[in-house]
């Protein structure tokens, strides 16, 4: 007989894997709209992704048994992997606006960060439900990282089309420092927890 604990299991586990799958694809067409168009904030977003990725996973991880210190290493791995996004977010945005690097016109980040909003938000509801739940701080967490994914992805969208409508250069580094304000803020909460 299902529970609804079992379902809300079930269902944070399949919301887990739908964000892996979707990731693991950002990774490739994130890398190839950055590099075509020397974008730093496809860069940082698909940096993101690989988080995302790895926060996936650790979360399944913890869903097969979330005992409370397997809890505890899940959300410090998260946390880590978040200061690490903003350092790298940090040192290359400033690069970029120093140097006044300009990146090129992104068809394909303009639509894949369109789609990744949407997705990622739709995600993120469904496990904060999840792991409402299921009691489960490491669900909801991941469940706000997902949250800041959907931010993130319109940040990025917002700093292409105005590179690519109005020329301003400027917006894509920018958008790379939205990122990494939402980085440093979900590594202070993932490691506080």
């Amino acid at each position: 007989m299902n529970t609804p604990f079992s379902l809300s299991l079930s269902f944070g586990r399949r919301l887990e894997w739908i964000t892996l799958g979707w990731n693991v694809v950002a990774i490739f067409i994130l890398a190839y709209s950055a590099i075509v168009a020397r974008s730093v904030a496809l860069a940082g977003f698909g940096l993101d992704s690989l988080i995302e990725i790895g926060a996936s996973a650790v979360v399944l991880w913890e869903l097969r048994d979330g005992t409370q210190p397997k809890q505890q290493r899940a959300l410090r791995l998260i946390g880590i992997a978040f200061i690490a996004l903003a350092i790298y977010l940090s040192l290359q945005s400033s690069i970029v606006l120093l140097s006044g690097f300009h990146s090129r016109h992104s068809s394909i980040g303009i639509v894949w960060t369109l789609l990744t909003a949407a997705v990622m938000f739709l995600l993120a509801a469904g496990k904060a439900k999840a792991g409402k739940t299921l009691q489960n701080p490491v669900l909801e967490t991941e469940g706000r990282v997902t949250f800041v994914d959907g931010v993130l992805a319109t940040a990025v969208l917002v700093g292409l089309t105005l590179n690519a409508t109005m020329g301003w250069w400027w917006a894509d580094p920018a958008a790379g420092y939205i990122l990494v304000f939402y980085a440093a803020k979900e590594a202070k909460g993932a490691l506080s927890r």
